[in-house]
């Protein structure tokens, strides 16, 4: 199967020469024709492949693989020891698979059908400020499906939440909006948003999909 790639669009290239200390970026797939495709989106997208140089904990690792799994065998031999910041596209997405990239500390996760340059790029970005960044199929499929034979344990370091703040968070992660669980809780939706504001606060995160990813690494969840 081949893809043909057209120049970008002025506006978009304009608007990723803007962006203040792009990162380098390294791609590693067992598939060459795989990663060739993901390193000319890239490309497209402006961003820099790092080539040769020594690793550095400010680029971004992609993996590439057909599942998760082998995306992430990949670059095995580099993690976790590189620093760098490890953003994983995949064909296929379970979820265990997104799981396991979860814990092997991937900032971002795509499926290589919705990877287009900008939104590629806009992963690569999101994982070198260090910020988690989960598309919706990918949340889907990470909090779809039976739970795990068993609890996640508490890492060491992992944020102290409170029961209610938990109890939002596991809700989150089943991909309820405020005012369902709101209902759910039988409190108020103002409740609610200040329960999440002061969850993402001490989590220290900025988004939803990134308080959940968090939350699944550090095993609270």
């Amino acid at each position: 199967m081949t893809a043909t790639l057209t120049a970008p669009a002025p506006s978009f290239a304009t608007a990723t020469a803007r962006t203040a200390a792009a990162p380098q970026v390294r791609v590693r797939a067992r598939d060459a024709a795989a990663r060739e495709l993901v390193e000319a989106k890239l490309i497209i997208a402006g961003l820099r492949l790092a080539g040769s140089a020594a690793p550095s904990s400010q680029d971004v690792l992609v993996a590439v693989g057909e599942t998760v799994e082998s995306a992430i065998d990949a670059c095995r031999p580099t993690l976790p020891g590189s620093g760098e910041r490890l953003l994983v596209v995949a064909d296929v997405l379970s979820r265990h698979g997104a799981l396991q990239a979860l814990r092997a500390g991937a900032r971002a996760m795509l499926l290589a059908a919705e990877a287009t340059p900008e939104r590629l790029a806009a992963a690569v970005h999101s994982a070198h400020r260090g910020e988690g960044r989960l598309s919706h199929l990918v949340l889907a499929r990470l909090v779809d499906g039976p739970p795990e034979p068993a609890a996640p344990e508490r890492r060491p370091g992992a944020p102290a939440l409170t029961n209610r703040q938990l109890e939002v968070l596991h809700l989150m992660a089943d991909g309820h909006g405020n005012e369902a669980i709101a209902r759910t809780l039988r409190c108020s939706r103002h409740t609610v948003k200040n329960v999440i504001y002061e969850l993402m606060g001490q989590l220290q995160v900025r988004n939803r999909a990134h308080a959940v990813a968090l939350a699944v690494r550090t095993g609270l969840i």
